[in-house]
């Protein structure tokens, strides 16, 4: 019988190239990071949209599949899809040595991965909001040095200057403070998500103190980020992504008057199917 060892790096390998990506570090990190460790005694409840049913047994090999895994059912959260966020983490690319905070870090296995791949050089800060899976986070990432929790919202005040932001809950617009915080070609990755429906992974690169490009790494669904939501943003979003393509948003505009090339626009920003022009 294959061993656990053998079943995560299978599903290291399934995750990374399955998305059509070859990146050899994150394979590593995947096939590292031990998804037992953060999901608390099984069986374990599978979400299957509707609801959740358990797994046949206890035995860990079982989580090595691209399925959902509930941490707090009653309140329909879950661990997150393992090939959207090899995905996600794939396309922000966290580099040794390399800041990251991460916002909505659940028990912390997706934090666990981000700092494998920082590496012992970089460092992880965790936002949690939920005081209950911020104290199980803080418990399993003990044995990650380069790993913090912090119990509390990342919406309000100044985030840790950061090389990359990764969001694991939906906003309905990129907050200010997030985009303050991002380092000379960092990184912002969140879901930019409607009140209802399907969203977008929206990447956000910081190209000058006042510059962004910005691109659609994929469609999705998150639990909404709360402090990060307006209605009005909702209504634009939900529009553009009614009318128009999602592979067409390339920047993203702050602080002047949405022009022709609008694909969608909030309260003093707007996403444009432009790219920056003059960025170097």
């Amino acid at each position: 019988m294959p061993t656990i060892k053998q079943h995560r790096e299978f599903f290291a390998q399934f995750l990374v190239r399955s998305v059509g990506l070859e990146n050899q570090r994150l394979i590593e990190a995947f096939a590292t990071v031990e998804r037992e460790r953060f999901l608390g005694k099984g069986p374990w409840p599978v979400c299957v949209g509707s609801g959740y049913i358990d797994t046949v047994s206890d035995d860990p090999r079982l989580l090595y599949q691209d399925i959902l895994i509930g941490i707090a059912t009653e309140r329909g959260l879950n661990n997150g899809q393992p090939t959207l966020h090899a995905r996600c983490i794939g396309a922000c690319d966290p580099a040794p040595g390399e800041v990251v905070v991460h916002i909505g870090a659940g028990t912390g296995y997706y934090t666990a991965v981000l700092a494998h791949l920082v590496g012992p050089d970089g460092r992880v800060t965790a936002y949690e909001i939920e005081p209950d899976l911020a104290g199980r986070a803080t418990a399993n990432l003990q044995r990650t040095p380069n790993a913090i929790v912090v119990g509390a919202t990342a919406t309000e005040g100044a985030l840790p200057s950061a090389d990359v932001i990764y969001v694991s809950a939906g906003a309905t617009h990129p907050l200010r403070s997030w985009l303050e915080s991002l380092r000379p070609s960092g990184r912002l990755l969140f879901p930019l998500t409607p009140n209802s429906g399907l969203g977008v992974m929206l990447c956000i690169q910081r190209l000058t103190p006042t510059s962004y490009s910005a691109s659609v790494v994929c469609r999705a669904a998150f639990v909404p980020c709360i402090g990060a939501r307006d209605d009005l943003a909702s209504e634009s979003l939900a529009r553009a992504l009614e009318s128009q393509s999602i592979h067409r948003v390339k920047s993203l505009r702050l602080d002047a008057p949405a022009d022709s090339t609008a694909w969608c626009a909030g309260d003093n920003w707007w996403l444009s199917i432009e790219e920056v022009a003059n960025a170097t």
